[in-house]
């Protein structure tokens, strides 16, 4: 029962995932597969439409998506100090995102395909964040302290964990950039009011009812 359970799962994800483009295909094995692809940046007008666009589902058993997963590796290994990377940042907009596990001995970095964050605390940090693609920005922002993450990997297995701490922030920033949002609009929100801040010990409306 739970074989037939694990193939469903990977039979839904396959069927959500749409095949690459012929685009997304171009720059994913364009030059040298084992170097690094360019991180875009928001000063490039094209590039900045790329990181604002909405990512989909990725067929993890697809040759092309390990590719993928470790060129990323590679532009993130080229940073100075950066702890994690999204597919948007090198011009493909799919679920797939790069994360250094400050959690885990050693902090290795560990990759993660169609994340999906499941649950979030109430309880939240303030602390500085800045971005690869976005030049000279840092600033404060409000995350979870803890959250939970399903995701799969290379081979379709499902996984479930909770996280927390400043690994938590992380995952939160780059699951951010797969819904196209960048920490310098969500700064300019709550500038004009419109990005209303949650108080760190303040219950959601969802608790609520």
């Amino acid at each position: 029962m739970k074989k037939i359970s694990i193939l469903f799962i990977l039979f839904a994800v396959l069927l959500n995932a749409q095949k690459l483009t012929p685009t997304e295909l171009s720059i994913i094995n364009e030059g040298d597969v084992n170097s690094a692809l360019p991180i875009y940046q928001t000063t490039d007008a094209h590039q900045h439409k790329t990181l604002l666009s909405l990512s989909s589902e990725i067929n993890p058993t697809d040759p092309n998506t390990a590719v993928l997963v470790k060129r990323m590796k590679e532009s993130l290994l080229t940073t100075d100090g950066g702890v994690g990377i999204a597919a948007p940042q090198v011009g493909i907009n799919r679920k797939v995102i790069w994360v250094q596990r400050f959690d885990k001995e050693g902090t290795p970095l560990e990759y993660f395909i169609n994340p999906v964050i499941v649950w979030r605390s109430d309880l939240q940090n303030l602390g500085p964040e800045g971005d690869l693609s976005i030049p000279d920005f840092r600033d404060q922002f409000y995350r979870s302290k803890v959250i939970q993450l399903e995701y799969v990997d290379l081979k379709g297995q499902k996984y479930s964990e909770v996280v927390e701490g400043f690994t938590a922030v992380i995952f939160q920033h780059e699951i951010d950039h797969l819904f196209g949002i960048l920490i310098s609009d969500k700064k300019e929100k709550e500038k004009n009011d419109s990005y209303k801040k949650v108080d760190a010990y303040q219950k959601s409306d969802l608790n609520k009812r």
